[in-house]
């Protein structure tokens, strides 16, 4: 199926406030929030304002400053929250509330029929005021279907933007997540967005699943941080629409995700994950001697997306053990160096030789070559 609709709701600064090591500063705020601009992001969602005292200074301040991206915030379903929230100066309201049987005894203690009733008041409330609003089920996915139907369609008719399923705790597969999306579709006219947590692994695979099924929004992260071990990694979600339909991310600058992903690395003390797609330092290195023959000849052979379009270059690892004979030629190329056959084999045995005690630097590298070559 193809997807029709695809917009960011990035949460570095809701859901990213929930990593265990963030902390952000005002100046901090406003660094990530101008950054997200520039690379395009259609919405973003900041902490409640009822969080904390700084939570809603950090709000209002945002909020006046000049910006592309609709800013959101992050309350209960509550007419005092979401009061609160419309006079910080946001262009939206994203409300929730728990559905499951495991969350709505130790959250609210509404019914079904009460959380409907407390919906509608707290939408028709946002609507009334002239901004955007989302209603979402928390852990929609532990929630009874029939409930959320019920719970969607009366919010749908209430004027809703845009309805939210949450797998809270990560616990869906793509397939789970493709029938509850598609049965939402099925019973409203607006928008639908989808949060995914990466507990299992699979809220990249499970986004997709849910804009394939018929959702429009997806929540984001830079490097996926959030509650516990985080949610959809922007960089990631990126990378896999490019290779399904790349339409859907031409507006925004690719070339920024290295950017994103340092500064937040940079400012929260941790390393971008050695598996980060398109930003980890060796997301484009080649090192096996059948990978980086296909390569030299054809990038395709093993590279699904172009790292020119991240602002990448790949790199041919050629100083050990595993390096081919046509990787060597390569680097020599690259060095002014020509090698006739026999002289590139002798040489290939010999870095391997070497290899076989420890990887080479390229300085290293570079004067066997050289010493080859004069031999």
């Amino acid at each position: 199926m193809s997807i029709t609709a695809f917009h960011i709701i990035d949460s570095t600064l809701r859901e990213g406030e929930q990593f265990a090591h963030a902390h952000f500063t005002p100046q901090q705020k406003l660094e990530i929030a101008a950054a997200l601009d520039e690379f395009g992001a259609d919405y973003l969602e900041l902490t409640s304002p009822v969080a904390s005292p700084q939570s809603e200074a950090d709000l209002r301040l945002i909020a006046t400053r000049p910006r592309r991206f609709r800013l959101l915030t992050h309350v209960r379903c509550n007419l005092d929250d979401a009061r609160l929230a419309i006079d910080t100066g946001v262009d939206g309201v994203d409300v929730l509330i728990a559905t499951s049987s495991q969350l709505r005894p130790v959250s609210h203690g509404l019914s079904v029929d009460e959380i409907i009733a407390t919906g509608i008041a707290v939408v028709t409330e946002i609507r009334g005021r002239g901004l955007q609003v989302r209603f979402s089920t928390e852990d929609s996915f532990r929630s009874d279907p029939d409930d959320l139907v019920r719970v969607y369609r009366a919010i749908d008719r209430a004027g809703v933007d845009r309805v939210g399923l949450a797998d809270t705790v990560g616990v869906a597969t793509p397939r789970q997540v493709h029938e509850l999306v598609s049965l939402v579709r099925a019973n409203v006219a607006c928008d639908i967005e989808f949060h995914a947590h990466d507990d299992t692994g699979c809220a990249v695979a499970n986004a997709l699943a849910a804009l394939e099924a018929g959702a429009t929004h997806i929540d984001t992260t830079i490097l996926g941080i959030g509650e516990r071990n985080g949610i959809v990694p922007l960089s990631a979600m990126m990378a896999r629409l490019l290779t399904v339909q790349p339409d859907l991310v031409e507006r925004y600058r690719l070339d920024m995700l290295p950017e994103l992903d340092g500064m937040l690395a940079a400012i929260l003390g941790v390393d971008i994950p050695f598996t980060a797609a398109v930003t980890a330092p060796n997301a484009f290195h080649h090192k096996a001697g059948m990978h980086t023959k296909a390569v030299i000849a054809d990038p395709s052979a093993y590279e699904v997306l172009d790292p020119a379009r991240f602002g990448r270059q790949r790199s041919i690892l050629t100083g050990h053990r595993l390096s081919g004979r046509h990787a060597i030629r390569h680097r020599a190329t690259t060095l002014g160096v020509e090698l006739d056959d026999t002289h590139l084999r002798s040489l290939t045995a010999e870095v391997k030789r070497l290899g076989d005690r420890a990887p080479l630097d390229n300085d290293q590298l570079d004067a066997l070559i050289r010493g080859w070559a004069t031999a």
